[in-house]
């Protein structure tokens, strides 16, 4: 079959970029095995670096947009009504005049359901469900467009992919109302995204650490600043280490905060930090590479990450992968996803987040001890496994399209 690719490769993006790296290369890797399909990515830039390496007769990278057509806003005018969808006949037309027999979307997008095409589609989280107390997935109209995107796709995608068990029940729950059924859910999890080796990445850290006159030891937190990740409960603890027991634990904070919301909360960081007397135990380094994110995993002490969202992150498979213990959060999702691989802390308890660092800190055997279930942990996701998830995938999407099995709402 003929399948059309729309891939994810905002690099600020994040996770999802990543995923969409990963999905690209396992469909890849599966053509050089002998996967007999053809794929189309729908790029809209078709130079992106991540796109070169898909050089196989199979493979072939046009524009997203049909020639002559202007972009369409990335956001909607106005507030989107969930229970009406809308269509886009020339997206449906220029598809199908590419020949493509269904679309896959690592990541959520409304062209989705938009076009009346079957499609595949990942929903990686549904925090405007669980958490919409939350601006970022609840303020000025986004819970109704995040809630337009998902409810429609998810009534009309041919097969749903979630990173892990926890994340195909949080579809079911939230859509299973709109005709979603367990078999049109698939568990695709992620994989590690720090490729380079311990040795690679200790080398990168030395560069690093003099660059930037980095600490002997120090604790590491790659986040962009919103309000979910809860930063500002973070310094908190540190402060409290600090003023009640002499601890002084340096902070190193990667990630964006472009935009207004993270911009305030940046800034409310910095402040906070100022107002507890330890400013300089927290260095933000802003947007680095993923070299440089792999570096800095492997020099710190633990990658600390008290965030209120899952179901899965990504995270934790890196630094698992570059002997970096965990301190994370006790909340569902994350609780499946980590196992005994991490220290676990009430997000929410300031007090239970600085006796968590406190404790880590200062316990060697717990570290070790730690990086070696990490270690174990991480085995258990490997590109074999994610290949041949990914090809059942595949497989039970063709057999659908062919036997004309979509979804509740045709658009278009």
């Amino acid at each position: 079959m003929r399948i059309g690719i729309h891939p994810a490769l905002k690099r600020f993006d994040g996770g999802i970029y990543q995923y969409t790296v990963t999905f690209l290369g396992a469909l890849h890797a599966l053509c050089v095995e002998g996967l007999d399909d053809e794929f189309v990515v729908f790029a809209h830039d078709p130079c992106d670096p991540a796109l070169h390496r898909l050089d196989h007769p199979a493979w072939s990278i046009k524009p997203f947009l049909p020639p002559g057509v202007p972009p369409a806003p990335e956001t909607f005018d106005g507030t989107p009504d969930p229970e009406v969808p809308r269509a886009q006949p020339v997206m449906r037309a220029w598809l199908e005049r590419c020949g493509v027999d269904f679309m896959i979307y690592p990541a959520p997008h409304r062209l989705s359901f938009e076009c009346g095409l079957p499609f595949v589609m990942a929903i990686h989280d549904l925090q405007h469900v669980l958490h919409p107390e939350f601006p970022e997935v609840s303020a000025d109209g986004e819970w109704q467009r995040r809630e337009y995107l998902f409810r429609n796709a998810a009534r009309s995608a041919t097969l749903l992919l979630a990173e892990s068990e926890t994340g195909r029940e949080d579809i079911l729950a939230a859509y299973g109302g709109y005709g979603v059924t367990a078999e049109r859910v698939l568990v695709l999890p992620y994989l590690p995204t720090c490729t380079a080796s311990l040795d690679v990445a200790r080398k990168v850290h030395r560069r690093l650490k003099e660059q930037h006159d980095l600490p002997e030891r120090y604790l590491y937190y790659p986040a962009q600043f919103w309000p979910h990740k809860n930063h500002l409960r973070l310094v908190e603890a540190i402060g409290r280490l600090h003023r009640k027991s002499g601890l002084s634990v340096p902070l190193v904070l990667t990630g964006s905060s472009t935009g207004r919301l993270r911009e305030a909360v940046r800034r409310e960081v910095e402040r906070l930090a100022a107002t507890l007397g330890i400013e300089p135990q927290v260095r933000h380094l802003g947007y680095v590479s993923d070299e440089e994110v792999a570096g800095l995993y492997a020099g710190a002490t633990a990658l600390v990450m008290p965030t209120f969202f899952g179901p899965t992150n990504l995270p934790f498979l890196d630094a698992w992968s570059l002997d970096c213990p965990v301190l994370t959060s006790r909340i569902r999702g994350i609780v499946e996803q980590v196992g005994d691989a991490a220290f676990l802390v009430d997000p929410r308890d300031v007090g239970d987040i600085a006796a968590g660092i406190g404790r880590l800190w200062t316990d060697a055997a717990l570290r070790a001890e730690l990086i070696a279930r990490g270690r174990r942990k991480v085995d258990q996701y490997t590109p074999d496994d994610f290949r041949r998830r990914l090809a059942v995938v595949l497989g039970d999407a063709k057999v659908r399209v062919r036997s004309g099995a979509r979804g509740l709402v045709e658009v278009g």
